[in-house]
């Protein structure tokens, strides 16, 4: 046996040290050496670690374990072999436990091989384990969920070693093998019976089927295990003479004679004359003799058989003829044998009876020899399969089975040729990370391959335990382990020195505080002894009086206080009866008193409503009088209004009459202020005579009065002295009963104040009630809209994701039926002369001519296709044909149900457009009956002309118009009234104009965003009142009545001094006829402007809803993120501005170009008219001289944003557009989008030509193109998304030009104009969205691609934090090192291909919403596969390594931030990674931290989180591990979620793409076409 331990350790066994001894149940158990070992000693210390050992007298490698016991039954003491003097095996640190490979355990023996497979078995579930090139397979006798597609495409394509030990990887190295060397491998599954070995190589073939595309997995699983003679069970057969006489018992002596003392590997057992054991190369195999002659018997040979049959002995022969009758020729013997009889039946003819029959041996020679060659021929890959128990117990350990088989399997061999070289191996860097605890500062070096020499030639003497290779340090069995305890020994020297120091302060630190505490509590206790002494002296001698006085105190006083006790209980109860008895009398009175105030009260309130009812309906039907009466006064007052239509054409001869008028007014007026100075002088001096009578009447009037006053004041006095009596004694009387109603009135106001209080109380009880229930109401109704909102999104997504993923097979099925379809031409076609192929692989830089040919080649070569297709088989065609057909229809189904969810998002805005249809058709009948009314007007209008027009005819006289005459009176009032409402009108005109000034300034506002909401509300106030309606008829009205206050002036004055009113009135008649078709043709134009209006006012009310939404979400941002969105839209506003700026100053441009041309053309003429002259005048003299006429050039047109091209150029502008532009070269430098621009302006030129044929060709030819360069170069990320922006621009080029109205809200007019005019190319739209779908897919793939190498190596294993996590030895299958080299991926790699994406994407105008779905999906990639990786690798669940996960997650998070990306829905697709990150570094002991687990890892699934439980992994020793109990708590705490049970996340889901409308600012007439694109046959139109 091996040694357990090197030489060169100063000190192998000493105390504390752990080692392995021999357990007759347990095979090994662990113990501790209780006492140092030194040499020549015989027995060992030791203290069991779990308890008891059995002894049943077990030999290992000739070690005798004698035991005996001490008084605790733990402590034992172990004696070593007289003869051998082997120590026990050491254990390896627990930092080595529950390796993935045994090989790299430090100490490579049985024990530890045990232990590891138990501990990775029992413990962490795990049931496969490397041990060098074997793959140990436990069988777990349970199902696990470890064998799905999703493990299967884990494991595919990664390296041995980068994954956790399976069965999948030894397939995968095989299948890689196989393709890389093209040589057979075969995979050799040993073991026992119900080890598993059918199941392995179940699951291998199954990897196969998988990785390689088979259709039928399960047949293929079937055919290769039924064909694969690898996978018998071949027994052990030994060749020995066959005897006639022999018996079992005589071959198994004559076995002993020959071999026992010949031959080592043959022994003899002790206990048994009927076995015999052969030492084979894995154990010792123990074979019985017992019927063994009878199961290896051989058949008789041919020629025995032909000698016997042609004996003269009758007897003989006819033995044999009845042998014959028994069996058959080839009967089949007990056993499964096949025999010849004795004589056959007939006798064989030609080669077949000349065949010997083969010997058992011989067969088996023959069958082990082929298995031999076929081996040989293959690179082999080994699994041993384990059987843990016998009674097939799920995750049931049992040593002595386990130790059985892999003694017989070759394991241990595997073990001992590992250990007997260097199977630890360790990079320098490594080391030195591991190991630089040991080291001082002078050893550090800046050459870390010296460092680690320097240091290790002084901690190992002995050079032969390690050596130097150029990239790593290779170590002998044990010496890690010699390292590690070096390690530990350090560290917990350190640890225990830095506890020692904070103890010794700590314990010091409370020992001084106590002796201070003890010393002051010592002083105030003997001084107050003291004072206690004295105390105590003073009271003894007063002691005995004081207690007789006391003690007669103290009865007396308890005697009294019963008394009173008593007594005060008599008072209390008595009168609390009384105030009861008191509190009912008053409260029946009170309430009397209450109820009949209350009575009156609401007696009173009703009478009060009554009267105010009956108030306010005669005011109702008084102000309905008065209105009507208005109306009356106001239809009147309007009715002169027709007077100054009437006289419009008689302007000349009414001027005449006014002069007239005006001469007689004169005249009038010289005679009015004559008589009116007249009547004044008159009238002052009758004035003066009344006034002086009025004087002598007074003072005889005052005589009489002062006769008469003596007596009436004597007589008054007296009745005030009556009066004043009476008074004092009623003033009395009211004083005592205003007194009296004060204090009733106090107590009932005070009464009332109270009820009112709790009415209050009760009234705002009831309201809050109210409010909270309206507000749990609305809260709900919220939860349920928000609920109902969020169930049809999903459903909208999932339609989607079905949808996108039955388009992706339907175009997968398309592209295997055209490569299908091709290779049958290319199998069948002869190419002609002149015409070759193109390969795919073709530069696509080709002549115009080779492109045109294989174009026209293709067409060729698809109808000869058809043919040879009808001539062959076209099952497969059919199939096809019916699954597109299939497919087509689920399509179709898909699109509906897509178009009726997406319907369900528009039903607001249909209710909402219903619901203005309504409001305008109510506006529409107001607007008629408005117009009815004012007909009614005109028709009043008319009567009252008619009415006045008779009455001044029946009046004409001369003084029929004289001031003061009827008719007079009445135009005079009509005037005179007509001008007040004018004046009215004019004031709610200028009101009404202010409020559209300060309307215009609102919309001002909201054009720069200062105001929004204010002017939303203005215009809302607006519309509401109906502002600018009233506005336009008050203008109308206002004019109206100026017109009216003219005419009828005019008409007055025609009146007084014409006596040709007929005439007059005749030809007022036919104007007035004139002036109401007018008045129809103003309305009608009135209509049209409110019409105008009205979609004004709906286009505003849009634009600032979409800006309050804008707001909205704005204020909902954090502050930096607002400030964001202010910034980027403030950048949106000065960008639009730029663009408008650069196309003034374009026009400018082109304006100075004209003018240029034009100011050459006029110098050419003026220098050859001019001669040698022209060149000295100036251009200011130019301009004065006459010069002969010049010829003016025409001036230059505007573009219409159209290209026009011939129909034989659309394959150069399909190749020279797509199939030959390469976005590296060319389409850096282009606008973002031209492509897409180019072909929808040569689309507009087809719609404007009325082309239906150009149109479709145009648009199928470039849907087709831009597909064969997808299929070219499809794996180029720059190519797919370059033309994922060009078909999405086109896309929405298609639509913002479609003429539809919910595509043109942001167009330009001149956008508008270009909308198209001929034809719906809605179906084309959605056959682009499709294959925007496809080339977004496409994308993902390409991205994915790059993406994938890069994940693990800088998520997982780069070490980001240098010097956080812990490296440990690693066994033969060496994992790429956390430690950078060149060539090697890291964190910062893929931050710069997630940069280079972005930018990629950016440059080619990729919209900004579709850049946050790929980055979305680009995160969900990286966060899967990191994941899935962790979930799969043991070594990278530990604590430090989750530090690192969230350091990274950070720095993702930090570049989404940069780029402005943190609300794409990114950093949610990382959660579940996250969750694992932190459940790696949690305290994971007691049931509160079982609780917070579960309550944060949310987005993991059940079986995710038992399996990072399970994988979790101490890189130091000081980490401990995660019990088995603690992960039973977790399981039972999450056995009531509804989850999957699938293990990993499915990296392959590609999340539903939308593509928001996004139009475009850019005029199509401004764009320019570079000369690069080589499309000079295109014409600006």
């Amino acid at each position: 046996s091996l040694p357990s331990h090197s030489p060169s350790f100063s000190s192998p066994l000493s105390q504390f040290a752990r080692v392995w001894i021999p357990d007759a149940d347990e095979v090994w158990k662990s113990a501790e050496l209780t006492k140092n070992y030194k040499h020549g000693d015989s027995t060992l210390h030791l203290t069991l670690e779990d308890g008891m050992v059995s002894t049943g007298g077990e030999e290992e490698g000739g070690l005798h374990n004698i035991l005996s016991f001490a008084e605790d039954p733990a402590d034992i003491e172990h004696k070593l072999d007289d003869k051998t003097k082997n120590l026990p095996h050491l254990r390896n640190p627990d930092i080595l436990v529950g390796e993935n490979d045994l090989t790299a355990l430090s100490y490579l023996h049985e024990p530890a091989v045990l232990h590891n497979l138990k501990v990775r078995f029992t413990d962490s579930k795990l049931i496969y384990t490397y041990c060098g090139i074997v793959l140990v397979a436990i069988n777990p006798y349970e199902n696990l969920p470890i064998y799905g597609s999703d493990i299967i495409n884990a494991y595919s394509g990664q390296n041995m070693g980068d994954m956790d030990p399976h069965i999948f990887a030894v397939a995968e190295e095989a299948y890689k093998q196989m393709a890389r060397d093209e040589r057979n491998q075969s995979i050799i599954v040993s073991g026992e019976s119900g080890a598993g070995k059918t199941v392995s190589a179940k699951y291998a073939m199954r990897y196969f089927a998988t990785v390689s595309g088979a259709a039928t997995e399960a047949n293929v699983e079937e055919k290769v295990l039924a064909s694969n003679p690898i996978m018998e069970d071949t027994p052990h057969i030994v060749l020995c003479v066959q005897m006639p006489k022999g018996s079992d018992d005589s071959w198994a002596q004559k076995l002993y004679n020959t071999h026992l003392k010949t031959c080592s590997l043959f022994e003899k057992p002790r206990m048994s004359n009927k076995a015999f054991i052969i030492q084979h190369f894995a154990d010792k195999v123990q074979y019985q003799c017992d019927g063994f002659l009878e199961k290896n018997k051989d058949t008789v040979n041919e020629e025995q058989i032909n000698v016997l049959k042609a004996s003269k002995l009758d007897l003989l022969v006819e033995l044999f003829q009845d042998e014959e009758k028994v069996t058959s020729p080839t009967g089949t013997a007990p056993g499964g044998r096949t025999r010849l009889s004795v004589k056959p039946k007939e006798i064989r003819s030609g080669a077949s009876s000349k065949e010997h029959k083969k010997t058992v041996g011989c067969q088996f020679r023959n069958s082990l020899a082929m298995l031999m060659e076929t081996l040989n021929a293959t690179t082999p890959h080994y699994v041993r399969c384990i059987k843990p128990n016998d009674l097939k117990f799920p995750f049931t350990f049992d040593p002595k089975r386990a130790v059985q088989q892999l003694r017989a399997c070759g394991v241990l061999e595997t073990i001992r040729i590992s250990a007997a070289g260097f199977p630890s191996r360790w990079t320098y860097q490594e080391f030195f990370s591991r190991y630089r605890v040991l080291m001082k500062q002078k050893d550090v070096l800046s050459d870390r391959r010296l460092t680690c020499r320097n240091v290790l030639e002084k901690l190992v003497q002995d050079q032969d335990k390690y050596q130097f290779g150029k990239t790593k340090i290779f170590f002998r069995a044990g010496q890690v382990a010699y390292l590690e305890k070096l390690r530990a020994d350090k560290l917990r020297k350190a640890c225990v020195r830095i506890q020692k120091t904070i103890r010794c302060w700590l314990v010091r630190k409370k020992y001084l505080r106590k002796k201070h505490a003890a010393i002051t509590i010592q002083r105030y206790t003997r001084g107050h002894q003291a004072r206690c002494l004295v105390k105590y002296m003073r009271r003894t001698l007063a002691a005995i009086t004081i207690q007789k006085f006391q003690r007669m105190c103290v009865q007396r006083k308890l005697y009294l206080q019963k008394q009173a006790a008593a007594l005060v209980m008599q008072t209390i109860l008595r009168a609390y009866m009384a105030r009861q008895k008191y509190q009912g009398l008053l409260r029946n009175h009170k309430a009397v008193f209450i109820q009949k105030h209350v009575r009156g009260w609401l007696a009173r309130q009703r009478y009060k409503r009554s009267l105010r009812a009956i108030v306010y309906l005669q005011c109702c039907i008084r102000r309905m009088k008065a209105k009507k009466e208005l109306k009356k006064l106001k239809i009147e007052a309007r009715s002169v209004e027709h007077f100054k239509k009437l006289n419009v054409g008689m302007e000349n001869k009414i001027m005449q009459l006014q002069r007239k008028l005006d001469e007689q007014a004169k005249d009038n007026r010289v005679t009015s202020e004559r008589l009116n100075s007249l009547e004044t002088s008159h009238a002052v001096e009758s004035e003066k005579l009344k006034v002086e009578v009025s004087k002598l009447k007074g003072i005889e009037e005052e005589a009489k009065n002062n006769a008469n006053r003596v007596t009436s004041l004597l007589e008054e006095l007296e009745r005030l002295r009556k009066e004043l009596t009476t008074t004092q004694k009623e003033k009395k009387t009211i004083e005592d009963w205003a007194t009296k109603y004060r204090d009733e009135m106090e107590k009932m106001v005070a009464e009332l104040k109270q009820q009112n209080g709790l009415l209050k109380t009760e009234k705002d009880d009831l309201n809050r009630m109210i409010k909270e229930q309206s507000q749990q109401m609305t809260e709900k109704m919220t939860r349920a809209l928000v609920e109902e909102t969020q169930q049809l999104e999903s459903d909208l997504n999932e339609e989607r994701s079905r949808y996108q993923n039955l388009l992706t097979e339907h175009l997968r099925l398309e592209e295997r039926y055209d490569d299908l379809k091709e290779e049958i031409t290319l199998s069948v076609s002869v190419p002609k002369p002149g015409h070759r192929r193109t390969d795919s692989t073709h530069s696509s830089n080709g002549s115009e001519c080779t492109y045109n040919s294989e174009f026209a080649e293709s067409e060729e070569s698809s109808r000869h296709g058809e043919d040879v297709t009808r001539g062959m088989d076209t099952s497969l065609t059919l199939k096809l044909q019916k699954r597109v057909t299939e497919l087509e229809q689920e399509k179709s189904s898909l699109r509906n149900e897509l178009e009726n969810k997406e319907e369900q998002f528009q039903r607001a805005r249909v209710r909402d457009d219903e619901e203005h249809k309504k409001s305008r058709g109510a506006e529409l009948e107001y607007e008629s009956l408005k117009r009815q009314e004012l007909d009614s007007e005109n028709k009043k209008l008319k009567h009252d002309l008619t009415a006045m027009r008779q009455s001044l005819l029946g009046n004409a006289g001369a003084g029929a118009g004289a001031p003061g005459s009827p008719p007079y009176k009445v135009l005079m009032d009509q005037l005179n009234s007509s001008c007040e409402e004018l004046e009215v009108r004019k004031e709610e005109v200028l009101i009404l104009r202010s409020q559209l000034v300060s309307q215009k300034e609102a919309m001002q506002h909201k054009e720069t965003m200062t105001e929004p909401v204010h002017y939303a509300e203005d215009v809302h106030k607006m519309k509401d009142s109906g502002a600018i309606t009233q506005a336009y008829l008050g203008l109308k009205e206002t004019n109206r009545y100026i017109s009216l206050s003219l005419s009828l002036s005019l008409l007055l004055s025609f009146s007084l001094s014409s006596p040709t009113l007929w005439l007059v009135y005749e030809g007022l008649k036919e104007t007035n006829r004139l002036l109401e078709g007018q008045m129809q043709q103003q309305r009608r134009s009135y209509d049209n402007e409110v019409e105008v209006l009205r979609g004004e006012l709906q286009s505003v009310k849009e634009e600032n809803n979409r800006q309050q939404q804008l707001l909205a979400q704005n204020l909902q941002l954090p502050p930096e993120a607002r400030i964001e969105a202010s910034l980027q839209h403030e950048i949106t506003r000065l960008t639009n501005e730029n663009l408008d700026l650069m196309e003034q100053l374009e026009k400018q441009d082109k304006t100075i170009r004209k003018l240029k041309k034009q100011l050459k053309v006029f110098s050419k003429k003026i220098g050859e008219m001019g001669g040698k002259e022209g060149d000295t005048i100036s251009p200011g003299q130019m301009v004065e001289e006459t010069v002969r006429p010049v010829n003016i050039p025409r001036r230059e047109k505007d573009f219409q944003g159209m290209l026009e091209y011939k129909k034989e150029d659309e394959l150069k502008l399909v190749k020279n557009l797509i199939l030959e532009l390469k976005p590296r070269g060319v389409a850096v430098n282009l606008i973002p989008g031209l492509p897409a621009y180019i072909l929808f302006m040569c689309l507009r030129h087809a719609d404007y030509v009325n082309d239906d044929q150009k149109v479709r060709t145009l648009l199928t030819s470039t849907i087709n193109s831009i597909k064969k360069i997808l299929k070219k170069r499809g794996d180029d990320f720059e190519t797919v998304s370059f033309w994922l922006s060009n078909t999405c621009r086109f896309l929405h080029c298609l639509k913002q030009y479609s003429g539809d109205e919910s595509f043109m809200k942001h167009n330009t007019p001149k956008q508008n104009d270009h909308c198209l005019s001929n034809f719906d190319l809605a179906e084309y739209r959605q056959v682009l969205s499709d294959l925007a779908i496809q080339i977004y897919q496409q994308l993902i793939k390409c991205m994915e691609s790059i993406l994938q190498p890069m994940i693990v190596s800088g998520m997982l294993e780069h070490e980001t934090i240098q010097g956080v996590s812990g490296v440990k030895p690693t066994g033969l299958r060496k994992r790429t090192s956390s430690i950078a080299d060149e060539g090697t991926y890291t964190l910062e790699s893929i931050l710069r291909q997630l940069s280079a994406f972005h930018s990629t994407m950016c440059q080619h105008g990729t919209d900004p919403e579709l850049i946050k779905q790929v980055v979305k999906q680009q995160f969900y990639i990286i966060g899967a596969v990191t994941l899935n990786n962790l979930l799969l690798r043991k070594d990278m669940c530990s604590w430090s390594k989750g530090m690192q996960i969230r350091y990274n997650v950070s720095q993702l998070e930090e570049w989404l931030r940069d780029k402005s990306l943190m609300l794409c829905g990114a950093k949610e697709t990382l959660e579940p990674l996250i969750q694992a990150a932190q459940l790696l570094q949690v305290k994971k002991k007691t049931d509160e931290d079982a609780e917070a687990i579960c309550s944060m890892c949310n987005s993991l699934s059940t079986s995710q989180i038992v399996k990072v439980l399970n994988l979790y992994t101490p890189v130091n020793e000081f980490e401990e591990r995660v019990s088995v109990t603690f992960i039973r708590t977790i399981q039972t705490r999450l056995r009531d979620r509804c989850e999957t049970p699938q293990l990993l996340m499915d990296t392959k889901i590609i999340y539903p793409v939308t593509f928001p409308f996004n139009p475009s600012s850019l005029a199509l007439e401004t764009i320019q076409i570079p000369g690069s694109l080589n499309l000079a046959f295109l014409t600006r139109v």
